[in-house]
């Protein structure tokens, strides 16, 4: 009965690194070549994924025709297969190549283009209309490329070739939950097909998104076969002998801890971000609370405590906890800890400005310029050293606009941007599991931003539990006024919430990027006008 020996390899490519993405694909033929009978690659891996406009360029086509060239002449050995841009005549297609010994034997054209949430396929591509089925030493596999397997159609025009099992490369990012739904799509194609899925996905970060490999094979019962390691490159051996796929390395798992999943993912997203754009280390504040104490053990998970500043900016209203509590962190991981108090930057602001306010009373103006103060200092320090600035809000402060243009959301990167207040709670309580570094009371203690006397954020905001089941329903599901309300919220509460968010589509775009981790995050996701007067057709109607 025939065999094969495949390799998946589950690694990390970066968006426009052709050069770096071709010889990470010729290191692994060179090392797993002798010993596989094929070698699979995810979507898109020459180019990296997404590469949104670049694929308008006519000097990157040419590079990765060329990339195309120097892997199918390594392909000596074994057979390779990998993802990549491919024009053909005036179209451009997301392309998976099954290359050999100098020739390309056979070319699979994606069919179902993405355009939704963060995907925009259909702006750079045209799709394809046939099936492929590549047999190899006897085997016959049926390929596929990512969202092609979230629609029965591409498979079932499968259904006339006699496959042994499905081939899917993929590029598809985390978020909440998204585990199960791709455990859900692939026993849904497998009932449907009774076919067995191998299941390769990306692993890396691309800016707003982190591909999170958790690559997946299925056996044609629906029974998982492997699971690979999640938010981790590795290679592994996939085995097909006796009509059945076989995996030694990684069986599955038998449970999912969801929390480690995130805060992988956001290590990952830190750890990516700064290294592939050059930076030597990062800066950020550090407030002594829950939020700058979450962001500072993710940045030391995912760089280690030598590139990490961190930076306590006292003023008349921080309070001696918080003082504690951030040197105490700061010296629990060994990070660079330095305390810079903003009052004198701040009295020399207002001393110029008090003859422009003409007497009007203190309010938020103030609260603001100590957060500006803060800012400038951060960026000054990133400026000279060239590290980069980490923001610390949270998705509940960035839908409402509890947050300051040109002050705490000063920054290159906005590591826990799309994570709501309360997961921000779990994560920290999750991250002292693995050894304590947030101190409890930053955790126990009642959020403040400290830029008044006796400040809560409940002063100006409802409580986190309502606010965060709100801003799903709202956000992310696109809940109408009524309908939230109808859900058993208090209507004032929702009415200024809505508003709030309305209010500050301006600041957010204006903010750091962040990794994406909820099903609509605040960027690639959610695209709405900064002006639109449509919250007074709704008043109008009564919603």
């Amino acid at each position: 009965m025939a065999e094969l020996n495949l390799c998946l390899a589950q690694l990390d490519f970066t968006v426009g690194a052709i050069h770096n993405n071709t010889a990470l694909i010729l290191k692994t033929i060179r090392e797993q070549g002798q010993q596989h009978d094929i070698i699979v690659f995810p979507e898109l891996a020459i180019t990296g994924y997404p590469p949104e406009d670049l694929l308008f360029r006519n000097d990157l086509s040419q590079a990765v025709d060329n990339a195309v060239e120097q892997i199918s002449a390594a392909a000596s050995d074994c057979v390779v297969i990998v993802g990549h841009p491919q024009h053909v005549g005036g179209g451009l297609f997301n392309a998976m190549s099954v290359l050999h010994r100098g020739e390309c034997l056979l070319r699979y054209f994606k069919q179902r283009l993405p355009n939704h949430g963060v995907f925009d396929e259909q702006r750079h591509f045209i799709p394809g209309h046939e099936s492929q089925v590549f047999e190899w030493h006897g085997v016959r596999i049926g390929l596929q490329i990512c969202e092609d397997l979230w629609h029965p159609e591409p498979l079932q025009r499968l259904a006339d070739d006699d496959i042994d099992f499905v081939l899917s490369i993929n590029a598809s990012p985390y978020e909440l939950n998204k585990h199960e739904q791709r455990l859900g799509v692939l026993r849904q194609r497998v009932a449907e097909s009774s076919k067995p899925i191998v299941y390769l996905n990306n692993c890396g970060g691309q800016d707003e998104l982190v591909f999170d490999g958790h690559s997946l094979v299925m056996d044609g019962d629906g029974q998982l076969v492997a699971e690979l390691p999640h938010c981790q490159t590795t290679l592994t051996t996939l085995s097909y002998k006796s009509g059945k796929l076989h995996s030694e390395t990684y069986p599955p798992r038998e449970s999912q801890n969801d929390l480690a999943n995130v805060y992988d993912v956001l290590v990952l997203a830190v750890r990516d971000y700064v290294t592939k754009n050059g930076f030597p280390g990062v800066v950020l504040g550090l407030s002594g609370g829950i939020d700058s104490a979450l962001t500072l053990a993710i940045a030391v998970d995912a760089l280690g405590a030598d590139k990490v500043q961190a930076v306590m900016m006292p003023f008349r209203y921080t309070s001696d906890m918080s003082l504690e509590d951030a040197e105490k962190q700061a010296n629990t991981l060994g990070v660079q800890y330095n305390s810079v108090p903003i009052e004198p930057m701040f009295d020399q602001f207002m001393q110029q400005l008090t003859p422009l306010f003409n007497g009007a009373e203190t309010d938020t103006t103030e609260e603001n310029l100590q957060s500006r103060c803060r800012g400038v200092l951060l960026m000054a320090l990133s400026n000279k050293t060239g590290s980069l600035v980490l923001t610390t809000g949270n998705k509940s402060e960035m839908a409402v606009g509890y947050a300051t243009l040109y002050g705490d959301m000063c920054g290159g990167f906005a590591p826990i941007k799309d994570v709501p207040k309360l997961l921000v709670y779990q994560l920290a309580e999750y991250r002292n599991t693995l050894g304590e570094c947030i101190p409890q009371r930053v955790i126990d203690r009642p959020p403040s931003a400290e830029l008044a006397p006796d400040q809560v954020d409940s002063d100006s905001l409802p409580d986190y539990g309502d606010l965060d089941r709100i801003l799903a329903l709202y956000v992310e599901r696109d809940w109408s006024v009524t309908d939230i309300v109808a859900a058993g919220f208090n209507e004032d509460d929702v009415r200024r919430v809505v508003r709030l968010v309305d209010l500050n589509e301006y600041k957010r775009r204006q903010s750091a990027v962040g990794p994406k981790v909820t099903p609509r995050n605040f960027g690639k996701d959610r695209r709405y006008p900064i002006t639109s007067h449509y919250r007074y057709e709704l008043q109008r109607q009564g919603q």
